[in-house]
Parts: C-alpha cells; sequence; structure tokens
C-alpha cells in the first residue's frame, strides 16, 4: 500500500501530455482517483438528461451539452480535475456555441453553466460536498444531483458564498432550473 510520500503527484503539464483515455476518474491535488464503470442504470439515467438538455439547448443555440468523460478543470496548482456525468457551457458566458469552439478546448476551462451529478451507492455525502465544492470555485452557477434510488432531482444554486437547494423534484414533477427557465423535463422522463 502506498503511502503520502511515495503517492506520484500528475502536474499540469503531465496531465496535458497523457493519452485520451475513456476511463471515469477525477484528479485531486495530482492523484489520479479512478471511478469504477458506471452501471447501466447510471447510464441510462445520464443519457437521458443529456438527450432533454440536447433536445432544448441546440435548437435555440444556447451553447453545448456534454457528458462523460470530460475533464474540467478546476485548478493547475496542485492539479484538480472533475468529471460531472453532463454539463452545460452556454453560449453566453463561454462563447462556444459548436464543435469548433470544443476543438479549441480540449479540457474544459471555463466554468459550466450546469453540472450534473448522478449519485452512486458508493458516493459518501463527503464526496459529493468536495465536487459541489469545486465547481463553486470556478464558478459553476447550477448543479443537479440525480437519485436514481430515491428517482429525484435536487437543484442547487451555487455561489461563490454559498450553495442553496433551489428544490427537490420528485415522480410527477417537472425539474426547474434557473440557468434553462425554458427547459420542460419531467422526472418521469429522467427515470423512465
Amino acid at each position: 500500500m502506498a503511502t503520502m510520500s511515495t503517492i506520484q503527484r500528475m502536474t499540469y503539464e503531465e496531465y496535458l501530455a497523457s493519452p485520451e483515455t475513456v476511463q471515469r476518474y477525477d484528479i485531486i491535488d495530482g492523484e489520479m482517483i479512478m471511478s469504477p464503470a458506471p452501471t447501466s442504470d447510471h447510464q441510462w439515467i445520464s443519457f437521458r438528461i443529456a438527450r432533454a438538455l440536447q433536445d432544448h439547448v441546440e435548437p435555440h443555440k444556447l451553447g453545448v451539452v456534454l457528458y462523460a468523460p470530460v475533464d474540467v478543470l478546476i485548478r493547475r496548482d496542485p492539479l484538480r480535475v472533475r468529471q460531472p456525468d453532463v454539463l452545460f457551457l452556454s453560449a453566453a458566458r463561454t462563447g462556444i456555441t459548436g464543435r469548433e469552439g470544443l476543438r479549441q478546448m480540449p479540457i474544459i476551462t471555463v466554468p459550466p453553466d450546469l453540472v450534473v451529478e448522478i449519485l452512486s451507492p458508493t458516493e459518501t455525502r463527503l464526496d459529493i460536498e468536495e465536487k459541489l465544492a469545486d465547481y463553486r470555485s470556478i464558478g459553476v452557477l447550477e448543479s443537479w444531483l440525480v437519485s436514481p434510488e430515491t428517482q429525484t432531482v435536487e437543484v442547487l444554486r451555487l455561489s461563490s458564498e454559498k450553495m442553496e437547494t433551489v428544490a427537490v423534484f420528485g415522480m410527477g414533477q417537472s425539474v426547474r432550473s434557473e440557468v434553462l427557465p425554458e427547459l420542460t423535463l419531467t422526472v418521469a422522463e429522467v427515470f423512465a
């Protein structure tokens, strides 16, 4: 078992030079922490959310929707990178409207407007709070915590000062987003 003194810490430059991978991971203070492969249920939910967001965002030219694995840079030193399950980059804040803008940014170095995290049974509340703190630190405006177990979507408003729950939406309700106020998405559509 490696001790803290023997862990090899990755630098930003090493990270940029590393090969592309489809493996899910976060980099926390230079240490690459691999995640187990998502379950089929997790992927089902992730796809449904990404598709619903894309179906709303693209026709209105609001920006771009991406899904994991895609790296979001939190900070360069010590290196910290997160991979939300789904994210939305608004054209208004980022200037990115499609593939060409993304090709100029192989990793996401601007704050997403919205990140979606699908909770897994192995994640602790501390894990989620650390992710949310990272998202707040770079200026993410909204996060959705999606619980397959309770079939709920918790919408959180993020700011540099605080994080607050806007609402928790369950079956029979529609998710309301402050970032995408015209979005129509029922909780049933997420988990159907």
